[in-house]
């Protein structure tokens, strides 16, 4: 491919210090190997094939993007680079008035012809970045390798990733390539473009223990500034780790290398969560789920401080002030993010922005803050040392194909905007803030220790649940309070849904900022001898609920069902088919959804079917599974086909859409539909049941008032948010009690 030229006198300006915080942003594009396979962030979220991608990001404020220019994809072999992603978007950056940071290793372990652990690593990454630099002479801002200490400790201590080491040599050798690596890359792109500015990013977890194992802590705490300070050459004959390092493998005159040719970062990025910090304790029975870890004097458990210390050690403010006392460099948050459910994210990021502005009221020059994984990220879970598909959402919900903006957007448009954003969840604080984060073993401790008050929730800042003594209405009250959500919760006898006047009053006395409606009839049968009633709570009820909700500005969120399908199609449903029901039930939820959504537009609709739950005594799973422990014999239908959903999932994604302002019909359900046949084996196996006693029949030989369609499974062309139901039986199994 022929070389785009690019002047090199279109330099983007950098300022100093800025007079005030600005707004980054980054996409998760760790590319890391594991054994001989390697995987990339990027082909899982779709940045790669999505052109839109850019202007979405360019809506949100950002001034700054932390940019993949990897080199391990660009260059796999030892042929010429493919620069035509790069091509593609830097230059797209570009008109948008974004400034790239680009970014040319991430997490990852080098190319086959040069890895991190070999003398042709540090060369390799110099090398691809003198072509970057000659190729984007404009781009004036480099992470050559991220976090290149956690890297080495995932890749030689922990033996997560490629070479996988598990010894100290090993990791020593690793930093050192990675910080050698960093320095001849900045070299090789000074020398094109002077005024180039390294922003050098890690990981800055603080350790803390137990008094035995304060020897270990100290270490680590010296440990985890490694990479600056042999980047910035504070490593002399004084330095903590000398010793250290030359008894695993590195020479004086390697050491020595890096004060002669030291590269202080022009910004110090500081990446850092909830769980970063991290607490070590050699009373490993205290903590029965956790794989010990071990020196040559103690074997210790390895723990999240902010699940053992009452006090919450740490935050951003914290790591900020520490890095800014050692180096006095300028410094930026480069990487905000938790992998949680929706309110736990904004109420993050809000803490990340907010230590941030009080850092710099302190003195620090802190320039900007991170919103990291804009598109989200996969298999973190497992430290992406496998491909499970599993999704983390971040600033945008990649999994309807469009990339869908969840509530965080609003957040940081606000933030961009030097406003200050004021969403109800915000009013509470974080799980790592409250008390029930810590572990069993250490709450009663923390309690007496650090008593204090919790923080009061404005009246008008609740959610409303109505229903609150059925399945889903227990659900979502248990909900809020595993997530920090103020609520009020009324039964159905307590606010009539056909009287309008009763619920302008309930909602003008609780003024919610949303309304979760499962007050409605689930009877599917007796709907066909009283369908007037059926009619009543299912359809006019949420019809004067919404017109109330839409007049007073709460957001409404209300239930619908697979019975507004009529069953002749054998392919799932999706959100947009015609509805044709077959029952008094189904019809009285088709009249709903067209009334709600008439009377507000906004109101969001979810679509779900047979849900299961560990806390409900009467769902089909629960009754089967303990008339089987009885021996009973149990005549079930073959040939009716539905989408099982279990109630936890289905709750979480419910509540999320709602804080996202998600508006419309939605199906969600468990991914993987079943005969209710089928699902009865699923579940009695996964629970470890005989299922001999299952006599499997046809839905002809069990006559029902209600005529239900045969088939009834939802699919969804918004995305696929709830696991696959083989996930969901086995969390039912480790949850419910028979």
């Amino acid at each position: 491919m022929d070389r785009k030229s690019v002047p090199a006198d279109t330099l983007v300006s950098t300022p100093a210090r800025t007079a005030g915080l600005e707004l980054w942003g980054g996409i998760e594009c760790t590319h890391n190997r594991v054994g001989e396979n390697y995987f990339s962030q990027l082909e899982w979220t779709g940045h790669l094939q999505r052109d839109g991608d850019l202007e979405l990001i360019a809506n949100l404020g950002i001034r700054a993007l932390r940019y993949p220019v990897l080199w391990e994809m660009l260059a796999p072999t030892q042929a010429r680079p493919d620069w035509s992603f790069p091509d593609a978007r830097l230059p797209q950056l570009r008109e948008l008035g974004i400034r790239p940071i680009a970014g040319l290793v991430h997490h990852g372990s080098g190319p086959r012809h040069a890895p991190v652990h070999s003398s042709r690593f540090a060369t390799g990454v110099a090398d691809f970045a003198a072509q970057v630099a000659e190729r984007y002479p404009w781009i004036d801002a480099y992470t050559p390798i991220n976090e290149p200490l956690t890297t080495a400790r995932f890749s030689a201590l922990y033996g997560l990733w490629y070479p996988h080491g598990r010894d100290h040599r090993t990791f020593v050798r690793i930093v050192a390539n990675e910080c050698k690596a960093t320095i001849l890359a900045m070299r090789a792109i000074r020398r094109i473009n002077p005024a180039a500015q390294l922003i050098q990013t890690d990981d800055l977890g603080k350790i803390h223990s137990t008094p035995a194992l304060k020897y270990e802590a100290d270490f680590q705490n010296h440990r985890r500034w490694l990479a600056w300070d042999l980047i910035t050459g504070r490593v002399g004959t004084s330095h903590a780790l000398w010793g250290y390092l030359t008894e695993n493998g590195l020479t004086e005159h390697q050491l020595h290398w890096f004060q002669e040719n030291a590269c202080p970062p022009d910004i110090i990025g500081i990446n850092h969560y909830p769980t970063s910090d991290r607490f070590l304790d050699e009373n490993t029975d205290l903590y029965p789920d956790v794989i010990p870890a071990e020196n040559s004097r103690h074997v210790y458990a390895d723990v999240e401080t902010v699940r053992v210390r009452g006090d919450a050690p740490g935050g951003f403010r914290a790591r900020l002030m520490e890095a800014w006392e050692r180096y006095g460099l300028p410094l930026a948050v480069t990487e905000s993010h938790i992998g949680c459910t929706r309110e736990e994210q904004i109420r993050w990021f809000a803490e990340s922005w907010d230590a941030a502005e009080l850092a710099r009221s302190e003195g620090a020059d802190v320039r900007a803050v991170t919103a990291w994984s804009l598109f989200g990220s996969f298999n973190w879970n497992s430290l992406v040392t496998r491909d499970a598909g599993y999704y983390e959402p971040g600033v945008y919900d990649i999994r309807g194909g469009e990339p869908r903006p969840t509530v965080i957007v609003s957040v940081l448009q606000t933030l961009a905007a030097g406003g200050k954003p004021d969403h109800p969840a915000l009013s509470q604080p974080g799980w790592w803030q409250r008390e029930e984060r810590l572990f069993e073993t250490h709450r009663a401790v923390t309690a007496r220790a650090n008593p204090r008050t919790q923080k009061k929730i404005p009246e008008t800042r609740r959610l409303l649940i109505l229903g609150s003594t059925g399945t889903l209405g227990r659900a979502f009250v248990a909900a809020c309070g595993v997530r920090g959500l103020p609520f009020h919760a009324v039964t159905r006898q307590e606010i009539n849904l056909t009287d309008p006047l009763a619920i302008e009053s309930k909602l003008a006395e609780y003024q919610p900022w949303a309304v979760v409606n499962c007050a409605g009839s689930v009877n599917v049968d007796d709907a066909e001898s009283d369908a007037e009633s059926c009619f009543d709570v299912n359809s006019e009820g949420p019809l004067r609920l919404a017109e109330a909700c839409a007049a007073q500005g709460a957001a409404l969120l209300c239930f619908s069902s697979d019975l507004v399908f009529d069953g002749r199609q054998q392919v799932p449903y999706l959100e947009s088919d015609a509805t044709s029901p077959l029952n008094i039930y189904g019809r009285s939820k088709v009249a709903m959804e067209e009334g709600v959504l008439k009377a507000m537009p906004a109101a969001l609709i979810v679509r779900t079917s047979a849900f299961f739950g560990p806390e409900d005594d009467w769902n089909f799973i629960t009754l089967t599974l303990r008339a089987l422990r009885k021996n009973e014999t149990l005549r079930i239908v073959e040939d009716v086909f539905i989408s099982p959903t279990y109630v936890p999932d289905l709750v979480r994604a419910s509540f999320d859409l709602l804080i996202d302002s998600a508006a419309g019909i939605w199906h969600l359900v468990n991914a993987g539909g079943c005969s209710w046949a089928e699902l009865a084996l699923f579940a009695a196996k996964e629970c470890g049941i005989a299922s001999g006693r299952i006599v499997s029949c046809s839905h002809h030989e069990i006559p029902e008032p209600a005529r239900k369609p045969a088939y009834s499974v939802l699919g969804t062309e918004k995305g696929q948010i709830l696991p696959p139901l083989e996930v969901a039986l086995a969390n039912y199994a480790r949850s419910v009690r028979l």
